[in-house]
């Protein structure tokens, strides 16, 4: 069905649809990438594409080839380039959220109307447990993973699978503690496992900037939707890793209010008149 007219081009409906969607799609892209080095990895991808439009106008033939030959394996090399901004989009779709990353747009599903969000994870302790470590100058790693409890990530330490308690998260990290060197990975307000290894990001900058410690705290929030919290040892200092970037500087109090916002509306479950 014709909408209207622009010159030769008909405007129908699909193809305002169209528009619309691949409109929405390149902004979310832009979103996800923007301020990371795929960015600017991808901005130089486009260029070489354009650049060989122009070489195909011009009728260059030895350039043509060149360039050719390097955009047929383009998608395989999009693919191995952005792997873990690829990961991250489709987490991003399987979770349903756009725009606010606390709303899901699967809410507005009739059998989801009886869900009501229920969160006890005590992060007061958690943070506090960190602070305390910061003054002795202890390091620490403590990772809350979203969208499921890594247990792959998980199985590269020691599974405990414990309830939440500052004591035992400083008990953990004490430099004679066996576990103290890796990460800890608390899921559904449980201690799920100590001493895992965590993939180290591959950002120069950070690399320039941190140790493994925080640079561990970076690389999974780069490559997962987790939020991270890691103690200097050097500083004695706590700082908040999300998205692959760091935040410094904020209070405990910030802290915790930060973490309970994040996570307040992914715990959830299903309240007794809908099991019943």
């Amino acid at each position: 069905m014709e909408l209207f007219k622009f010159y030769d081009f008909r405007f129908t409906l699909g193809n305002i649809i169209d528009v619309l969607l691949v409109a929405g799609i390149t902004h979310q892209l832009y979103r996800l990438l923007k301020g990371s080095l795929a960015f600017n990895m991808l901005i130089g991808l486009v260029t070489i594409y354009l650049f060989w439009i122009i070489v195909r106008l011009f009728e260059m033939p030895l350039l043509e080839t060149i360039l050719g030959e390097f955009t047929k394996v383009g998608f395989i090399a999009i693919l191995i380039v952005f792997q873990q901004e690829i990961r991250k989009f489709l987490l991003l779709i399987g979770k349903g959220t756009f725009g606010n990353e606390n709303k899901s747009i699967l809410r507005f599903l009739p059998w989801n109307w009886k869900i009501e969000k229920s969160f006890n994870t005590n992060f007061e302790d958690i943070v506090d447990a960190c602070e305390t470590l910061a003054q002795g100058k202890t390091g620490a790693l403590i990772v809350f993973p979203k969208t499921s409890e890594m247990k792959f990530i998980g199985a590269s330490g020691e599974w405990i699978d414990a309830n939440i308690s500052k004591r035992l998260i400083i008990t953990i990290f004490n430099k004679k503690s066996p576990l103290h060197d890796g990460a800890l990975i608390i899921a559904n307000s449980k201690i799920k496992a100590a001493n895992a290894v965590l993939p180290l990001s591959d950002n120069p900058d950070a690399h320039n900037k941190y140790g493994l410690r925080h640079l561990a705290a970076i690389g999974i929030t780069e490559q997962t939707d987790a939020i991270a919290l890691v103690v200097s040892e050097e500083k004695g200092t706590v700082a908040i890793a999300k998205a692959g970037k760091m935040l410094e500087g904020m209070s405990s109090e910030k802290m915790v209010v930060f973490l309970n916002k994040e996570f307040a509306g992914e715990m959830v479950r299903v309240n007794k008149s809908a099991t019943s």
